[in-house]
């Protein structure tokens, strides 16, 4: 170490030394929020120098164009693209997405620590950083079953791992008002080891944010109004701006950004679709949207960049500046932000010949799907004539839900799906331990006309979710999902239309991003001859399983109400 900073140093004092000079160029400074005009001198992967070099043993000629660090994207979880971490890199890394911050939560789920593991070594293998944040909770409740259990014995060895840099966002809000021991353990060994905690304030009052804040928890990514926003800065809360597929989360907290506090927020993605991030990017088209919807663009370019980089305590990256690592975007414009050259560790990086490597899936993660028999019996909703039950409403554009007290359609004491008032039925079946525990439900706003749609992608617990509007083509889903031992599934009129199998864990593929994306065009093309257009009815269904978001979710277990945290019977006591 100390022969590398002594290079370092002598290359900074002797730039003609360096690997690679960006000449000409003007140098987006995320520091004071201004540019210049300067060089740039790059030393073994690092920032050595801003000034004028005329000479390097490399040069990129950067005149009339823009120097910018490259993005960071401060919370995703890279399962939900359904690929795996070294495709998602090759799917992103092209709209300068050099860093990101990622929780993989989803596959400690399905397979704990062999699943981490598998993420650790295929991250590897990428062409940009991926740095990991360990789930912190797992199961996110015991309110579902899941296919593990992480406690902090589990979790500590992973803290000396190089790219590990944190705990994950805490979703068990109950565990930390109630100081469980071994959540605090968690806490308290991340802490020590000089790493950064990330919170999940998903829908909790300011009395909950000071508990949140007291507990050592920094950032958060569930504020969903300025207001919400406001309130975890002043709590000292780091506020991650997320836009993603099924949260949109931007346009809403743009109002609480000034340039007195916007070194509190920075974006992040949290869930994205394959198809939208391979077209859009992440982090780089939430700063091109805020700039858009007037944000200064040096506040969106710091946002996505430097004020990532300190939310998680990383402080080599997010900036053009000696010392820091040679990250860099060179763009025509600061509105568009399209990098025409990326710079990753100070090499050029060439797009078409990114790093095809993938780590072997271990077998227990690629058989994941451990189902009992499922009959239309199981498939039943008991209600009387005439009696309102409670229905999960969609909210388009948000991940939390309604609670609605509904009348609805019933024969002979049962539920039955009434698609023209767009009330269908939903399941949610066990498959991790072959238990044969299974939750019934009814949700609204769905826009599913016919047919049935299943997926082993559910948050967080990723158990088999189904959605339908008639029995017999739910149960050709679910059987059509055990047989491609996990994916997405759509059936209409006993076919099996479409299907995009996910063998990793029941969550990601084992194929290119680009063979998937044609899968998920195929998949969509299908749907839109089932359900209204307009939403991603897959992503929505996913996050309906999911019993820390507020108001009325579905688990394995059965109706949740997550205000009074507790199942519920679906009809209403007459």
């Amino acid at each position: 170490m100390t022969d590398a900073l002594k290079r370092l140093i002598q290359a900074a004092q002797q730039p003609e030394e360096a690997d690679l000079i960006i000449q000409n160029g003007t140098v987006v400074d995320v520091f004071s929020l201004e540019t210049f005009e300067a060089d740039v001198a790059i030393k073994d992967g690092y920032i050595v120098g801003i000034g004028t070099y005329p000479n390097g043993k490399q040069v990129v000629d950067a005149s009339g164009k823009y120097v910018m660090p490259g993005f960071i994207d401060g919370h995703i979880h890279i399962e939900s693209t359904m690929v795996t971490p070294s495709e998602f890199s090759r799917a992103l890394i092209k709209h300068g997405v050099t860093t990101v911050v990622t929780d993989p939560h989803e596959i400690a789920n399905v397979a704990g620590k062999v699943g981490i593991d598998f993420m650790l070594e295929d991250a590897a293998n990428a062409d940009m950083d991926i740095l990991m944040k360990l789930p912190s909770c797992v199961p996110a409740t015991p309110f579902e079953q899941n296919g593990a259990t992480l406690t902090s014995d589990d979790l500590r060895p992973y803290l000396n791992h190089p790219t590990v840099i944190g705990l994950a966002e805490v979703m068990d809000y109950p565990s930390v008002l109630n100081a469980n021991p071994d959540m605090l353990e968690k806490i308290h060994m991340t802490t020590k080891a000089g790493m950064m905690v990330d919170g999940h304030a998903a829908g909790l009052p300011d009395a909950a944010l000071n508990v949140y804040s007291t507990a050592g928890i920094r950032n958060d990514h569930e504020a969903l109004t300025a207001e919400e926003a406001i309130a975890r800065v002043r709590r000292g809360i780091h506020v991650l701006v997320r836009e993603g597929s099924a949260a949109k989360d931007l346009l809403a907290l743009l109002p609480a950004i000034n340039e007195r506090n916007s070194r509190r927020f920075s974006f992040c993605t949290d869930d994205k679709h394959l198809d939208e991030l391979a077209e859009e990017g992440t982090v780089n088209y939430a700063a091109q949207l805020a700039i858009q919807k007037g944000l200064d663009p040096l506040i969106a370019i710091q946002m996505a960049t430097l004020n990532n980089a300190v939310c998680h305590g990383i402080e080599d990256k997010g900036a053009i500046a000696p010392g820091y690592l040679a990250d860099i975007l060179i763009t025509d414009s600061l509105e568009t932000l399209q990098p025409k050259t990326i710079i990753k560790d100070g090499r050029l990086l060439d797009l078409g010949a990114l790093r095809n490597v993938r780590a072997t899936v271990p077998q227990a993660v690629r058989s994941s799907l451990h189902l009992k028999k499922v009959t239309k019996d199981d498939l039943q909703i008991p209600l009387q004539k005439d009696q309102k039950a409670w229905v999960i409403g969609v909210v388009p554009g948000r991940i939390i839900t309604k609670k609605i007290a509904a009348d609805v359609k019933t024969e002979d004491g049962f539920f039955v799906a009434d698609p023209e008032n767009d009330q269908v039925k939903m399941v949610v079946c066990e498959r991790h331990h072959q238990t044969g525990s299974i939750g019934a439900g009814i949700v609204s706003g769905l826009g599913l006309k016919r047919g049935a749609i299943a997926s082993t992608v559910a948050h967080d617990s990723h158990n088999l979710v189904v959605a339908g509007t008639n029995d017999e083509d739910m149960l050709l889903a679910i059987e059509e999902a055990e047989r491609m031992q996990g994916g997405l599934v759509i059936v209409d009129g006993g076919k099996v239309l479409a299907s995009v199998p996910l063998r990793v864990g029941g969550i990601m593929s084992e194929k290119p991003y680009e063979e998937v994306i044609e899968e998920l065009h195929q998949l969509h093309e299908q749907l839109a001859t089932l359900a209204e257009e307009g939403q991603n009815i897959f992503m929505i269904l996913s996050f309906l399983c999911l019993p820390v978001i507020p108001r009325l979710k579905l688990t394995d277990k059965g109706l949740f109400d997550v205000d009074s945290f507790q199942h519920i019977e679906v009809g209403i006591p007459m």
